[in-house]
């Protein structure tokens, strides 16, 4: 007999908005406190304790505009957000600081959240969907300054980048985006060429979310459809299908493989996060707990595996904490 799913270890309460962006940072130095980021749609970015359970800071630097994304960079003092205001924001939180250090307007109206990848110590690449329909931008951070505009060739039409994730092989090596957009497609791209290098039709609709495992080159993505498409990469850069997953009901919101490349966790329209195995997408749990759509899941970056936690944000305004195969 199969476990039932356990219940979530405990409920965030209290960002009074949907809950749209999820990123921890628990970095195992002491005294440091675990800290989940959340972003909401009243523009609010929260700074959950998560000894405490309760809210340590409210960022507000968006406007009162939906904050889609948030993520740190390399610590828990530099903080990245992105909202429906076309900005992105750096915030400088060190020391109680709660000030936004610099933006990036994007003057891009959808909601495609940036990605990053850190190059070196105190230097980033940032990829954005751009103000023309079907581009990508790619700027290096903190500087600003442009590196490439992915274009896709003329009667290509993808429409607009939905999500991004700018990857590479081992550090060093050169960086490559992975963008899945509005028609269906995923398409790798070669940023110091600037060109795309393989394109494939994932969904039959736009990929709502997508997530890679650089070591297996092997990657999975989510649409408003009842399927998880899985595709790899071959050695010649071409992206194939490897397997598509059947869900029980449609629209996933979010998709993203733990850190340690064992488990995987998506976000459904119908309440319910849902766990698989990520070798062979065996199903391994339904989280319900939720009343509506789930619009984000996030895995804890804890070094300790007992200490691992899974997040997910809901339109419900509750973020619930999770303590799931933490032995695996």
């Amino acid at each position: 007999m199969a476990l039932p799913p356990p219940d979530p270890q405990f409920v965030l309460r209290g960002t009074s908005a949907a809950v749209h962006a999820l990123h921890f940072s628990c970095g195992d130095q002491e005294p440091d406190v675990p800290i989940l980021f959340s972003g909401s749609e009243s523009g609010l970015i929260h700074v959950w304790n998560l000894k405490t359970r309760r809210v340590d800071t409210a960022l507000d630097g968006h406007g009162r505009n939906s904050v889609y994304c948030v993520e740190t960079m390399g610590s828990k003092d530099k903080l990245l957000s992105q909202g429906r205001d076309q900005r992105i924001c750096l915030w400088d939180l060190a020391e109680g600081r709660t000030s936004v250090l610099d933006s990036v307007f994007t003057e891009n109206v959808g909601f495609c959240r940036c990605s990053l990848l850190k190059m070196a110590q105190g230097r980033w690449l940032m990829a954005m969907a751009s103000k023309a329909l079907a581009e990508v931008q790619v700027l290096e951070l903190p500087s600003k300054t442009s590196v490439c505009t992915l274009k896709p060739e003329v009667g290509a039409k993808l429409g607009m980048p939905m999500c991004l994730k700018l990857w590479q092989v081992s550090c060093g090596s050169q960086p490559l985006l992975l963008a899945g957009y509005e028609d269906g497609s995923v398409v790798l791209w070669n940023l110091s060429m600037g060109k795309a290098l393989s394109q494939l039709a994932c969904h039959q609709e736009p990929v709502m979310s997508l997530d890679f495992d650089s070591e297996r080159t092997k990657g999975i993505s989510g649409s408003s459809e009842k399927v998880l498409s899985i595709w790899s990469l071959n050695e010649q850069q071409n992206l194939q299908v490897y397997k598509t997953h059947r869900l029980v009901n449609a629209g996933i919101s979010d998709v993203t493989i733990r850190p340690d490349r064992k488990i995987l966790a998506t976000a459904g329209w119908d309440h319910r996060i849902r766990i698989f195995g990520w070798k062979k997408m065996k199903p391994l749990a339904v989280l319900d707990y939720h009343t509506a759509t789930i619009h984000c899941v996030s895995f804890s970056d804890h070094s300790q595996p007992s200490e691992r936690l899974l997040a997910a944000g809901s339109k419900d305004h509750r973020i619930s904490i999770w303590s799931i195969y933490t032995q695996t």
